[in-house]
């Protein structure tokens, strides 16, 4: 069942987002910028979209990385997934960090990340002196082999 989701442009020419096959999870996301912008490598830059977007109550939409981008330049989302909650207003934009080895030059208008909106559901904190046991217990990173 879809979701309507609200969405402004900052300018006409911002590209709205689309999912690019029938069966897609996410919408591509673009670049708003004026000219070309190069990310050093280890560098992380705040890419603008250009576009501002209301989520109902109850879901969020996520940024992801572009797994073309991450794979062919080593250039992913630096908080990923960046969560836009339903009461946020302001113009998404993308951190895009540069994990590769060379330089990424972001051009105006190209595909950047992926927004994926879902359901979100609010936990009850409840305090307890303990927590139920499992077989896992407190077994953590690596526990169950490498």
């Amino acid at each position: 069942m879809p979701v309507t989701v609200r969405m402004t442009k900052m300018a006409p020419d911002v590209p709205t987002p689309s999912y690019r096959s029938d069966h897609a999870s996410g919408m591509d996301l673009h670049a708003y910028l004026a000219a070309p912008l190069t990310i050093a490598p280890g560098a992380i830059a705040l890419v603008p979209t250009g576009l501002k977007i209301a989520v109902p109550p109850g879901y969020e939409a996520q940024v992801r990385p572009r797994s073309g981008l991450a794979l062919s330049h080593g250039i992913t989302v630096a908080n990923t997934p960046g969560t836009i909650d339903a009461d946020y207003r302001g113009e998404i934009k993308i951190l895009l960090a540069n994990i590769g080895g060379a330089p990424f030059r972001v051009e105006p208008g190209m595909r950047i990340a992926q927004l994926v909106v879902a359901p979100v559901a609010r936990a009850a904190i409840e305090l307890v002196a303990e927590l139920p046991p499992t077989p896992r217990g407190e077994g953590g990173f690596g526990h169950t082999g490498v």
